[in-house]
């Protein structure tokens, strides 16, 4: 084989090709991207103070969309008999900002146990609006009240057992199986 043939070597006579990336190139780059992130966060920081401003100067009306208070609380049934941090009673409110979180279910159980065995009493007119159970079972038996019968209370009782079915689509009443 000859010298002047298929030979690996370069014109310059080294076996491999030379490297054409040079610092200058990488140097520019960086210098210009860094250049870019600066002038990027000056346009930023300018228009942060822009809005910032525009939000000060704007004393118009209320934004329409925005949502009241009550608004704003999820739909019913809510799981918190008491708002906030305490419970309203007949003594006044009771804070309960600093207990466990069972404390509100103990004070309102509390309240409830306490209507149950000694009824309420509207606070302005005075008027009995609660009853205890064996006041209202006694009120009850003192009316004399009598029982249906005869023909009457077989039609009140086949009155009770109707139903409107999803099959009958509210046309027509179907009496309901013992």
């Amino acid at each position: 084989m000859s010298s002047k043939g298929h030979s690996n070597t370069t014109d310059t006579g080294k076996p491999y090709e030379q490297n054409d990336i040079q610092l200058k190139g990488i140097l520019g780059f960086a210098i210009g991207l860094l250049g870019l992130i600066v002038v990027t966060f000056g346009l930023m920081w300018a228009l942060i103070n822009v809005l910032r401003d525009y939000r000060m100067e704007d004393d118009g009306p209320a934004n329409p969309m925005i949502m009241s208070e009550k608004e704003r609380l999820p739909p019913e049934p809510r799981l918190q008999t008491a708002p906030g941090f305490g419970v309203d009673s007949e003594a006044g409110r009771v804070n309960l900002e600093l207990r466990e979180p069972q404390s509100e279910y103990r004070e309102m159980k509390k309240q409830w146990a306490e209507l149950w065995e000694k009824g309420q009493k509207d606070a302005h007119s005075g008027a009995v609006t609660m009853l205890p159970i064996e006041e209202a079972e006694a009120k009850l038996l003192q009316q004399n009240v009598k029982a249906k019968s005869g023909p009457e209370a077989e039609e009140f009782y086949n009155k009770s057992r109707m139903y409107i079915s999803d099959a009958s689509s509210g046309r027509l009443a179907s009496l309901r199986r013992r």
